[in-house]
């Protein structure tokens, strides 16, 4: 027996999904600005686990609060810091300004990391995120490594924790930053890297199989302790330098030859890597290289 049923078919517009928006857009929606002002709020933020960090041109100075509050809240940040020049001195201290919240101590996590630090004290570049992955599969677990400029554990913890050597000597002579990379070893469970508040030139000589030099500003007058720390048999320097663009790559690969001439050693360059823009025309670069 076959029923019939009482149907019909009504014809309809099929609905359209709102397209997703960038935060960006999101934010231009929300803050009350006119549109002039509009065009100078910042394309491009760092946000350090729930702490944000941005520029903001001196035109918007009057309205940094509301701006905050709108990319806050667009971006989940606690806190909103404005960048107010680079980093100084010879702790490497960021030169920002407070200007939404009140904790600017976060713990940031990337790769499998945690990284507890004070961003109001401490530096962080999220432009090195690239290197920082690298470096986590770059030894092995037979292997000493020295870390001259270790801060809150930037390399020493990614390579700690992915490629297990047997030990790292992580030196900083930042004490609020060796306290922080002091915390980091504890909360990732890590057991092989020893924290050394001091300046490197306590570094043990002939000691280490790799040394990590990443550190930007005058790296080059640390090369000479860099090849005496390195094993008499041999291993390899990871130096980082910035430099013009019109003097790469041959500045930072000459000055690790010249170096290595003066002390009778050879040295061999296993890569070259341009990891970030740090200025218009200057880069942030790295040179791998076998001394023995």
């Amino acid at each position: 027996m076959i029923r019939s049923y009482d149907a019909k078919i009504t014809p309809h517009k099929p609905i359209r999904k709102k397209s997703v928006q960038s935060p960006i857009e999101n934010i231009l929606e929300k803050v009350n600005l006119d549109e002039k002002l509009k065009k100078m709020l910042p394309r491009k933020w760092e946000l350090i686990g729930d702490v944000l960090i941005m520029k903001l041109p001196n035109e918007l100075e009057d309205y940094e609060k509301d701006i905050a509050i709108a990319y806050a809240n667009e971006l989940g940040a606690k806190s909103v810091i404005k960048e107010v020049s680079g980093i100084s001195g010879k702790f490497r201290n960021p030169n920002v300004k407070l200007i939404l919240g009140s904790e600017t101590e976060t713990i940031h996590k990337e790769n499998g990391i945690r990284f507890k630090l004070d961003v109001k004290e401490i530096m962080f570049s999220s432009g090195n995120i690239d290197e920082r992955l690298r470096m986590a599969n770059i030894a092995n677990e037979n292997e000493t490594i020295v870390d001259m400029f270790a801060g809150i554990g930037y390399f020493s913890l990614p390579i700690a924790v992915h490629s297990h050597p047997r030990k790292i000597y992580a030196y900083e002579i930042n004490p609020i930053a060796y306290g922080y990379l002091c915390e980091n070893i504890v909360l990732n469970k890590v057991k092989n890297i020893l924290p050394i508040l001091s300046d490197n030139e306590n570094a043990q000589e002939n000691a280490a199989d790799r040394v990590i030099m990443g550190y930007v500003h005058k790296t080059h007058k640390y090369l000479a302790k860099a090849m005496r720390v390195i094993k008499e048999k041999g291993g390899i320097i990871h130096y980082h330098e910035v430099c013009p663009n019109e003097l790469l790559p041959h500045r930072p690969i000459e000055r690790i030859k010249e170096c290595a001439k003066n002390l009778n050693r050879t040295m061999t360059m296993l890569n070259y890597k341009e990891i970030k823009s740090y200025a218009p025309g200057v880069s942030h670069v790295v040179v791998d290289a076998e001394v023995r």
